[in-house]
């Protein structure tokens, strides 16, 4: 089975909820419109479906090798990349100045999603070359963005973030990598780094690697690190290539998932030292590097709407497809399992938790567009808090749910899902690294309680309140039974959102323990109530619109209360917990686990 991108749902979430229209107000932006948006993702679609899609069992059959240093890529993925740089695809949310297309987040971002769920191994290298784009753009020199940004764009060559070494973890502090300067500016650059996405390949002829490392003298923890430029090929001042660098890879992982993706070990430095160009000024690289983090995790949380969904379109063919046991009701004989209530409730649950995810998503993207491209300072940085507190949610709750609904999908399948040909255990295999990389969890929501929502007293998040209240009052007006049913689980959901902040607020500083063992259900109940905003503003968009679209909209109706019975009812539970077990965890002596 391949893969289908949701055009129709993407379309109506950039449209109705994400509000295209004001996106394509914005300076710079005023060619990109309803009609615009439909062409590009179609061309998307076509280059996810015919040549990506095709390739994601191919790779988790055959996955990248190493042998000697060199890396080769799965058979038919250079062939793909090379496409994917010529359509322009590298570039979409790029600068024109650079070569790029310049399009709105709002419209580069289901892109993005089609091609993560056609094969997300594939799509790691464009996502990782995407953040490092970004941090030269906002922080490199002139003459770094000159050599090394439009080749990036272009996809002409890759990018890479390293970050972590072996003995650092997620603990950046513990970065032991130096960097020493040179009389011509330069650094040589030693050390290694571990869990690098396309660290080496064979799909482009260099590799711009950005590397955290100290200088001589810097101050110790996160306050001491640089960030540099290391290419695999010293680039001439004609733009040619020149000798190798001196950065090797020595080994790729063997993983779970992702299996096409080479996520390597990197040395620096064992020949001498590897030539790097710093980025901005010594000492603030991890700021820097924030840049590539954050719009990794957004993108890490589209990998999780995504696969979700390749795991929801796989498990609705084999329910139509598969035929067992008479019908409740009563049947002649065996039906298509898909008749089933089980069944509907399973494919029903992840079919929600898709089109909730995707339009928060959707509406963070237009946010995101806002706060660069909005005329007033106060527009711009609104929606830049805005766009801040959502990210940890999008990342930490699309891709914990992309777990669970890619092992509902197994279930779908029921034995047939746990043989490897079928291919839906490959979705549950991919999803499991999601939650990990680009920060766990437990980053993501500490995140979310510490810089997002005590930093300033639930602010932001008071304010994104307010808003599910005025749609709690759009929902009254419209009063029906889908809308008063709606109306309460929502208002419930919201009132336990406020109820979690005021606690977190009030806690924060004086109980730090007791509020830190309820972050990761904090993330989760936003997400909940959040995505459950924008189900209810569906609902209603397709109530009012039902009648151009009888099928279409009616499904959105009947999603969006499901979502109201069975997701949002957990929301004053997940509050509950928060409030009342921070005490009780801490409580247990370490010893006794």
């Amino acid at each position: 089975m391949s893969y289908q991108a949701p055009l129709k749902d993407m379309l109506f979430a950039m449209q109705e909820l994400a509000c295209l229209p004001k996106v394509s107000a914005l300076p710079g932006f005023e060619d990109y419109d309803l009609d615009t948006a439909q062409a590009v993702l179609e061309e998307s679609a076509k280059f996810c479906e015919s040549v990506v899609a095709p390739l994601n069992w191919t790779g988790d059959q055959t996955p990248s090798s190493w042998k000697d240093g060199v890396v080769t890529t799965t058979p038919g993925f250079k062939e793909a990349f090379a496409q994917f740089a010529e359509g322009g695809w590298q570039g979409v949310i790029h600068p024109a100045e650079f070569g790029g297309q310049g399009l709105p987040k709002l419209i580069a971002t289901p892109c993005a999603e089609m091609l993560h769920a056609a094969n997300m191994s594939f799509a790691l290298c464009p996502m990782l070359t995407d953040g490092a784009i970004e941090a030269l753009l906002v922080a490199g020199s002139d003459a770094l963005k000159r050599k090394f940004a439009a080749r990036l764009i272009s996809g002409e060559w890759t990018g890479t973030m390293n970050l972590t070494e072996p003995q650092a973890g997620s603990d950046l502090a513990a970065v032991r990598s130096r960097a020493e300067p040179q009389e011509d500016g330069s650094y040589k650059v030693f050390g290694t780094k571990i869990y690098i996405t396309y660290g080496e390949h064979d799909m482009t002829g260099n590799i711009v690697h950005l590397v955290l490392a100290r200088v001589p003298g810097a101050p110790e923890g996160v306050k001491g690190i640089s960030l540099f430029v290391v290419p695999k090929f010293l680039v001439n001042d004609d733009d040619s290539l020149g000798a190798r660098n001196d950065v090797h890879c020595v080994s790729i992982e063997h993983k779970l998932g992702i299996k096409a993706s080479p996520t390597a070990v990197l040395q620096f430095g064992d020949h001498g030292g590897a030539v790097g160009y710093l980025i901005g000024e010594e000492n603030r690289g991890l700021e820097y590097m924030f840049i590539m983090m954050n719009a990794a995790r957004f993108n890490v949380g589209m990998q999780g709407i995504a696969i979700a969904d390749r795991a929801y379109q796989k498990a609705v063919r084999f329910a139509h497809d598969r035929t067992q046991s008479r019908d409740l009701a009563g049947s002649a004989g065996p039906v298509a399992i898909i008749h089933h209530p089980d069944v509907k409730r399973m494919l029903l649950t992840m079919r929600a938790h898709v089109e909730g995810a995707r339009a928060l998503a959707y509406v963070a993207a237009a946010a995101s567009d806002a706060a660069h491209h909005a005329v007033e300072a106060s527009i711009q940085a609104h929606n830049q808090a805005v766009y801040e507190y959502l990210v940890p949610v999008i990342k930490g709750f699309s891709t914990e749910m992309s777990i669970d609904m890619a092992s509902l999908g197994v279930q779908v399948h029921g034995g047939m899902g746990y043989i490897e040909e079928t291919g839906a255990a490959q979705y549950l295999r991919d999803a499991r690294i999601l939650t990990i990389y680009e920060g766990t969890t437990a980053i993501q929501a500490n995140d979310l309680v510490g810089r997002k929502t005590l930093r300033d007293k639930g602010a932001v998040a008071r304010a994104l309140c307010d808003q599910i209240a005025s749609t709690e009052q759009d929902l009254a007006a419209h009063d029906n039974d889908d809308c008063n049913a709606m109306l309460g689980a929502l208002r419930q959901g919201r009132l336990a959102l406020e109820k979690t902040i005021d606690f977190m607020v009030a806690n924060g500083r004086s109980e730090p323990k007791t509020v830190y063992a309820g972050a990761v259900n904090y993330l989760k109940l936003a997400g909940v109530v959040l995505c459950g905003w924008q189900m209810a503003r569906a609902l209603m968009v397709a109530q009012d619109k039902m009648d151009s679209d009888p099928a279409f909209f009616t499904a959105k109706v009947v999603t969006a209360r499901f979502y109201a019975e069975s997701v949002l009812t957990q929301a004053p539970g997940l509050a509950q917990g928060i409030c009342l077990s921070g005490p009780t965890t801490n409580r247990m002596p370490v010893d006794m686990f």
